[in-house]
């Protein structure tokens, strides 16, 4: 479109956020954010559907930046907040916080961040003094809140991020809870990767006549990822792996696995072969999980294996390769992790291993993006085992999500909920609310092979027998 804005100068930024942004490297907006910084600026509530690597983060950040430094005389007082960002995942909290600093270097204005799996009691300082934004994961944020460490009377700006996958994790009661608690004088903003009807049932009872905002298609591929896939026996995957690595002389690579124990199998295999690799899951503390990703981002360690708690926690502007080690039993998680490469207008290529019993959940991938996935023989790896062939691409059906894997990826879509740590779920050993033994035995079994809690687990009132 011609009337569409060229630089960031055009979007009504102040001087000093937009020598942040001069600072970081970029001149040209992307499409989400020549859309959606006026609009937040000029105070209208917003909907987007973006697509991981499309620049939202900033496409929300740099507005709300403007918006609250140029706010005269709203000073901020003891415990309370003017901006809410709440986001499903510490790293993904992590990351807009180092954004926010980062963009909001020039400007006046006070930011932090919490979330479970550290110690509350240090966030709990850090609010006193009051802040202008504040990003959090839901659970750890409720606690917060049930201890009056932080009050919402000043709050202008409330933003959503992640939206489809705070449903999927099972937030929808934390988020519900929070929401009831907020002044309804204020501007909100809802970003989701799709617009699902859950996502449109969760809209209406949040955003007032918002500008809504579609940059990609629903679950829709990057173009710029070139995605393939090679057959291959189960039990040979370790050893395909490492001799593409080797052969391809691949410096950074991202791999996913289904389970915290095949990513430190995986990982262990990898070092065994003279390769550096760390992982990154549900079971590592948030130390050991930010130093994991540090060492991959400076490149340090090449390979970083990772369950898809890290599926849109990562973000790394030049990472070439993502592999996907096994197959995702929700399809739609499967354009979440590929869309960890080729951002920011980069190529990049998405590469799946798949094993004959995975045929399925192949199936269920290329309907939901659509298309099917190019194969390759590897001549050094032919399987005993064929992989099927895949089935006709049927049309989605409009307005309603695709139910391929649904039914058996449902419940482990929510495994991963501890990571934003509900309330009341003994967050970090803090006090655990009356029906403690209530919400234990209703994870044990469902949360038990892909826990997130990397403090101390819920506590359940009736051991199983050993």
């Amino acid at each position: 479109m011609s009337d569409t804005p060229t630089s960031f100068s055009d979007l009504g930024l102040s001087e000093a956020l937009l020598k942040a942004v001069r600072d970081k490297g970029y001149e040209t907006p992307s499409p989400i954010q020549a859309q959606a910084i006026p609009a937040v600026i000029s105070g209208r509530d917003v909907m987007a559907a973006a697509q991981t690597g499309t620049g939202k983060t900033a496409g929300f950040t740099l507005p709300l930046l403007q918006r609250l430094s140029s706010s005269k005389g709203n000073k901020v007082s003891s415990n309370n907040v003017r901006a809410l960002i709440l986001t499903p995942t510490r790293e993904l909290a992590a990351q807009i916080s180092e954004s926010i600093e980062m963009y909001g270097k020039y400007l006046n204005l006070h930011s932090t961040v919490v979330f479970g799996g550290v110690k509350i009691n240090p966030q709990m300082m850090r609010l006193r003094q009051g802040v202008d934004v504040l990003v959090a994961t839901p659970g750890r944020l409720l606690d917060l809140y049930n201890q009056r460490a932080v009050k919402f009377s000043q709050l202008e700006v409330f933003i959503l991020d992640e939206a489809d996958r705070m449903l999927d994790m099972g937030f929808i009661r934390d988020i519900k809870k929070l929401i009831a608690v907020l002044p309804k004088d204020r501007q909100n903003l809802l970003f989701s990767a799709t617009f699902s009807p859950e996502i449109r049932a969760l809209a209406k009872g949040l955003v007032n006549q918002p500008l809504e905002i579609s940059v990609d298609a629903e679950n829709s591929t990057a173009e710029k990822v070139t995605q393939w896939l090679t057959s291959v026996d189960k039990k040979r995957k370790p050893a395909v792996l490492t001799h593409l690595i080797k052969e391809n002389n691949w410096q950074q690579v991202l791999v996913f696995t289904k389970t915290k124990h095949g990513a430190n199998k995986l990982t262990k295999h990898l070092e065994a072969e003279g390769l550096t690799a760390a992982a990154i899951h549900g079971n590592k503390s948030q130390g050991a999980r930010t130093k994991a990703l540090a060492a991959f981002k400076d490149g340090s360690v090449k390979i970083l294996v990772a369950t898809d708690i890290a599926a849109r926690g990562i973000d790394i502007d030049l990472l070439p390769q993502v592999v996907n080690f096994d197959l995702p039993n929700v399809p739609e998680d499967y354009v979440h992790r590929i869309g960890r490469t080729a951002r920011a207008g980069n190529t990049g290529q998405a590469l799946s291993l798949v094993c004959a019993d995975e045929l399925d959940l192949l199936w269920g991938i290329e309907h939901v993006i659509q298309q099917h996935i190019e194969r390759k023989v590897i001549e050094k790896f032919i399987p005993a085992n064929e992989l099927g062939e895949s089935r006709v691409i049927k049309p989605l059906k409009q307005g309603k999500p695709p139910k391929s894997g649904k039914s058996q990826g449902a419940g482990k879509s929510r495994v991963e909920h501890k990571d934003g740590q509900r309330s009341g779920r003994n967050a970090n050993g803090n006090n655990v609310g009356k029906n403690k033994a209530k919400s234990g035995n209703d994870s044990s079994r469902r949360k038990k092979p892909e826990y997130d809690g990397t403090g101390p687990k819920p506590r359940r009132a009736v051991r199983p027998a050993k």
